[in-house]
């Protein structure tokens, strides 16, 4: 397909829009672009007795399950980058974070994974009264709400501190403000642009710190 896939990875909180993104990717952009996200691998590929996966939420709440996750992500990365080099382009939706009982740095793999690759990392950001707009809209109710007494929720909050740390991007979209069109859009005209230094640069050498946090 004359030479690798471009990697489009979209990094947010859960209903901050990334599916639809992604889903407006493959649709809108030129190109073969295979979807291999968290919806993906948590709802289609993940046995139920370790689900959530890689969807695992912020909150030391599952050190069982945390070398799985880790194991999981790595997999996932090196199935984006075979399909990459095989000159396949992917649209990845995820949302890292690092709050597990102890830090487990899957996006510091991730940049290993994918080095010499073109990647572009993409921060999906939404307000929180948005989020929980479309949890409370959600038709399949699988997703934590807000009360009268507790109208965030602590798992929405986690999500929100979390999932954005340590922040590194080539940009950024707020889905609360661009539709998914608009989104895949912009993306599309950054990976037009000529090529410097990205964010995997900085995530590759961070990674090789001693201290990456």
């Amino acid at each position: 397909m004359g030479g690798p896939g471009r990697i489009v990875i979209l990094n947010g909180a859960p209903r901050s829009g990334k599916s639809s993104i992604a889903g407006a990717i493959q649709t809108d952009l030129d190109g073969v672009w295979m979807n291999l996200g968290v919806d993906v691998f948590a709802r289609h590929v993940t046995p139920s007795r370790y689900q959530p996966g890689i969807g695992l939420r912020p909150g030391r709440e599952r050190p069982d399950l945390e070398a799985f996750v880790v194991a999981s992500y790595a997999a996932m990365y090196d199935s984006v980058a075979a399909h990459s080099r095989l000159g396949l382009n992917v649209v990845d939706d995820v949302g890292h974070h690092d709050a597990y009982s102890r830090p487990r740095f899957t996006l510091f793999d991730a940049a290993r994974r994918l080095h010499g690759l073109s990647v572009v990392i993409v921060g999906v950001r939404c307000p929180l009264d948005e989020i929980m707009r479309r949890r409370s809209a959600s038709p399949d109710h699988r997703y934590v709400v807000g009360t009268e007494d507790d109208p965030v929720p602590p798992p929405v909050l986690q999500w929100q501190r979390e999932v954005h740390h340590p922040g590194i991007y080539d940009l950024e979209v707020d889905t609360s403000l661009l539709r998914p069109a608009e989104c895949a859009e912009v993306i599309r005209h950054f990976l037009n642009r000529p090529s410097g230094a990205t964010a995997l640069d900085q995530l590759l050498e961070l990674a090789n710190t001693e201290d990456p946090v």
